[in-house]
């Protein structure tokens, strides 16, 4: 069982992503897709005259800040342009799939946020009305059902929130919840970098293997990866095995990642797992 973050990165080829997942596919592997679509999102909200923001916490991790018309944007583009290319694409690739929001059958239920802390020009402040959350619960029945009629389930945001809207969720936490839900052997987290990179302004400096500890960051990661870590580990505590960053920007991105490109993530051997 394996699940799978297409990230949103422009350089990252969502076409080959699938060409991919298709071998695997008739090789028997079972497959969830999650995307996002970043770029996607923001081509959108430029044409629509929709400005976006983003949010940075303390402990670095970015996030996008989504507020009413934000999260239309959000759905429009992912519900509406990426999930069915990759849909399309993984047809195309001879293989069937069924492209899901966390909002259909109750897919992905999630918290909305009261408020967010975040630092704007050096000061840590409070923001409120902010349309996400924080995933619950996930409906692994529905994603089972579809798996064991040989479908591929292409899943994004946003979710299902408790007062009856959506809300924006983090697709690579999205990705470790439903590795977690499912018991995957493998989560592959694909980005637009050839992995952690020991400094973000060398692309060798890939980090062959990352051992995470706690909730403690990891030196020299910002932004987009830092959150990735964040789901890695939430990945590994949950009991899912084998975790790994990898570059989403070749041509047979997933086989490299299992084959040992990018980054492998563990928890460190002082940091207890839950059992599973």
């Amino acid at each position: 069982m394996l699940v799978v973050k297409c990230g949103g990165h422009a350089e990252v080829d969502p076409l080959a992503v699938c060409r991919d997942l298709s071998g695997l596919v008739r090789a028997g592997e079972q497959v969830v897709l999650v995307h996002g679509g970043s770029a996607e999102v923001d081509g959108l909200a430029r044409r629509l005259g929709v400005p976006m923001r983003r949010m940075v916490a303390p402990d670095g991790v970015s996030a996008r800040r989504t507020d009413a018309a934000t999260l239309e944007v959000l759905h429009l583009a992912l519900a509406g342009a990426v999930k069915p290319r990759l849909v399309r694409a993984l047809a195309g690739a001879g293989v069937s799939a069924v492209g899901l929001t966390g909002v259909d059958g109750g897919l992905l239920l999630a918290r909305r946020k009261g408020t967010h802390r975040a630092v704007v020009n050096g000061r840590t402040v409070i923001i409120r009305g902010d349309h996400s959350g924080r995933i619950t619960a996930v409906n692994g029945r529905l994603l089972r059902s579809l798996l064991a009629d040989g479908h591929v389930p292409v899943v994004s945001p946003p979710a299902l929130a408790e007062d009856g809207g959506a809300v924006n969720v983090d697709a690579d936490r999205v990705a470790a919840m439903l590795a977690a839900e499912l018991r995957a052997t493998r989560l592959v987290l694909l980005t637009g970098a050839s992995g952690v990179l020991a400094d973000p302004a060398d692309e060798r400096s890939v980090r062959p293997t990352l051992a995470l500890t706690g909730t403690a960051g990891v030196d020299g990661v910002r932004a987009g990866m830092a959150i990735k870590l964040v789901a890695a580990r939430e990945a590994l505590l949950a009991g899912v095995p084998g975790v790994v960053i990898a570059d989403g920007r070749s041509a047979q991105p997933v086989s490299a990642a299992l084959a040992g490109a990018g980054t492998r993530l563990t928890m460190a051997p002082t940091t207890m797992r839950p059992a599973r």
